[in-house]
């Protein structure tokens, strides 16, 4: 028992000076949040002396201690969010925010109701202390406050007006009662919000995008109108990369376009790259939230298949052409020699070890060569510099070599570091001079799944690169993509599906894959239970529907009840994926006929008001050709009637005999 309550009492004051190293709290819960935080540091005596004293403790008390205990870290959660949470989040959910703070208050005031405090070895100051907690957390009555509500309603405002619309002493107000002066206070709130969508498991199809919405508009003000809470003369502006510099305040930024802005920092990407889930960030700021350990889209909150990062060439180049046409100097892509900014150069330490990884890879003794792959494997996945001084080591072509090595785990060391040195754009080319696709082939037929795995990946990478579309496909990668894609496991399957839908970008490819038999793998992909590949099945048929091969296959597969069903049920994305496939297949009459049968019309129009940009456009291009169609049908049924009513009409010239 004596132990129990030693332990006990050390984890109540270790959480209780936890909050109180929460120094400072979001202005719009500050009021509330900071007296919470000092009657709980009020408790820390009592447990000091429930420590240090010799009586024992009743079990009712030390299991009223342990409630305690939780409550206290639902306290600490909930200061610590107000302390470093979304001020846009705090305001607009603040009904939330104040029920989860009646919740903590009443489970406090439970806890401590528990405690017998005259069966415990306490002073009389002590007790008189707690009690007083205790009564204060009976009375607490929160509400929220005048402050709360007229941000409330600006916010709401804000968010219900038009670009051109905006009430600039909105924004004055905004920016001063929320504390979103700065451009590092706005990119610090935008990870704020995301890390709080992230954590809460909240609606990222709607938070986000409304608080997005409003952190845009507040920062477009800041940067037009250089508002800053002490009327300075400049403001400074931070990106992912922690850069700072300077703005004169005479001069009006122009808006940059929702398109161009990296949706965690709101800033005008550099280096604009693709990730897994088809959504474009700046480079370094998706960086930095894949090494903060998340595994997810920030924006769509979708599961990150993999975290290979495609450079967005073309939107790399309409920013280009904005920034010139509006006079500003166009972004410098980060250059990848190794003295990066920020980014720590390979250390002699590590330029002599991979030296002598290199050594043994010419040694011809397979256990080093083994040992070495696995160990660049290794360095090629911990930072760029690593994967540029690698290849200028000249170690590519010495690893396309290990791919045929009878030895499997020689193998999948190879390729996975090829795959990693690949994330490097000057990487791809020499990978590919390297001849090394035809042993990316092999290992993806003949080895273990991992590197099965890996190798599909691999050939995602460097599939990146139009031209390099055409050399993998010619060498045979299809077929066995379509056989992982079957045979794999979860992350094999995503990896096969990511490689075939780039490969199947150039035309010359889809038949290979129709060929190759994957329509019908995909269609057992849509209707399996669990409908973890739906989203890669619906994107790829997509692309080999528009084939003329692949529209046949799609079509003999009775894919339209399927198709039709997820036009009416599925995520915004399948919607639309669903109806641009359709859309293809209604080439046909009868498909036409099956697609109205099957009762598509009401989920079109809905998709067609309420989809997505690229989803209304498909609907409306799939109900044209229903209409038109119709209207065919209409003609041909009234020409028809005609000439029926023509021949009825006509005088029997017939003579009786």
């Amino acid at each position: 028992m004596e132990e129990e309550k030693v332990a006990i009492t050390r984890k109540l004051i270790e959480v209780v000076n936890e909050i109180a190293a929460i120094s400072d709290f979001r202005s719009v819960v500050k009021k509330q949040y900071f007296t919470l935080a000092r009657r709980l540091k009020l408790l820390t005596p009592m447990f000091e002396e429930i420590r240090d004293s010799k009586e024992a403790v009743p079990e009712a008390s030390l299991n009223a201690l342990v409630s305690l205990k939780a409550a206290l870290d639902s306290a600490k959660n909930l200061l610590k969010f107000g302390g470093e949470g979304s001020k846009i989040f705090l305001v607009l959910e603040r009904d939330q925010i104040l029920n989860n703070f009646h919740e903590v208050t009443t489970q406090l005031e439970q806890a401590l109701s528990e405690i017998s405090f005259e069966n415990l070895d306490l002073s009389d100051e002590v007790k008189e202390q707690v009690e007083l907690v205790l009564s204060q957390f009976k009375r607490a009555k929160v509400k929220a406050d005048t402050l709360d509500d007229d941000i409330y309603e600006d916010l709401l405002s804000l968010y219900n007006s038009s670009e051109t619309s905006i009430d600039p002493a909105l924004l004055r107000r905004l920016v001063d009662k929320l504390q979103l002066a700065g451009i590092n206070d706005l990119t610090q709130e935008s990870l704020a919000l995301h890390e709080m969508v992230t954590s809460t498991g909240g609606d990222p199809e709607e938070t986000i995008e409304k608080m997005s919405m409003l952190l845009k508009k507040i920062k477009d003000f800041v940067q037009t109108e250089n508002v800053n809470i002490n009327s300075s003369s400049a403001i400074e502006k931070s990106s992912c990369l922690g850069e700072t510099s300077t703005e004169e305040s005479g001069k009006t930024t122009p808006v940059i376009p929702d398109d161009f802005r990296c949706p965690i920092s709101l800033e005008l990407m550099n280096d604009p790259v693709i990730v897994s889930t088809g959504q474009t960030y700046e480079r370094s700021c998706i960086e930095k939230w894949i090494e903060a350990g998340h595994t997810s889209c920030p924006k769509t909150q979708q599961p990150l298949t993999h975290n290979i990062l495609t450079p967005n060439y073309v939107l790399r180049s309409l920013i280009t052409q904005w920034c010139e046409s509006n006079g500003i100097e166009p972004p410098k892509r980060p250059g990848t020699s190794r003295s990066r900014q920020n980014k720590s150069s390979s250390s002699p330490v590590e330029d002599c070890k991979i030296g002598t990884l290199i050594s043994k890879l010419r040694s011809g003794n397979p256990e080093d060569q083994r040992t070495a792959a696995g160990e660049i494997r290794l360095l090629a996945k911990r930072n760029a510099d690593n994967r540029i001084a690698i290849a200028e080591a000249g170690a590519i072509p010495l690893l396309v070599n290990l791919l045929s090595k009878p030895d499997s785990r020689t193998q999948e060391h190879a390729v996975t570091a090829l795959l990693n040195l690949s994330i490097c754009e000057d990487n791809k080319g020499a990978i590919i001079c390297a001849n090394a696709v035809p042993g990316i082939v092999y290992v993806l037929k003949k080895a273990g799944m991992e590197a099965r795995e890996n190798a599909a990946a691999t050939l995602f990478s460097l599939s990146v690169v139009d031209e390099n579309k055409i050399i993998i496909g010619a060498s045979g990668a299809i077929p066995p993509l379509v056989a992982l894609l079957n045979e794999g496991s979860q992350r094999g399957k995503k990896d096969a599906a990511t490689a075939l839908f780039n490969l199947c970008i150039y035309q010359g490819n889809k038949g290979k894959a129709v060929r190759a038999g994957v329509v019908a793998i995909l269609m057992q992909l849509l209707t399996e239970p669990q409908g973890s590949m739906v989203d890669e099945a619906l994107a790829i048929l997509a692309i080999l529907a528009s084939h003329p091969e692949g529209k046949l296959a799609i079509g003999t597969a009775k894919a339209m009840p399927v198709l039709v069903s997820f036009v009416a049920s599925g995520s915004p994305r399948n919607k639309e994926n669903a109806a641009a496939v359709l859309g293809h297949l209604c080439s046909a009459d009868q498909n036409v006929v099956i697609a109205q049968e099957l009762g598509v019309m009401e989920p079109l129009l809905d998709l067609a008001q309420n989809g997505t940009e690229r989803g209304r456009r498909k609907a409306a291009q799939l109900l044209e050709k229903i209409n038109r169609y119709v209207e065919q049908q209409k003609q041909a049924s009234q020409v028809t009637k005609d000439q029926t009513t023509d021949n009825q009409s006509q005088p029997d010239t017939s003579v009786d005999c």
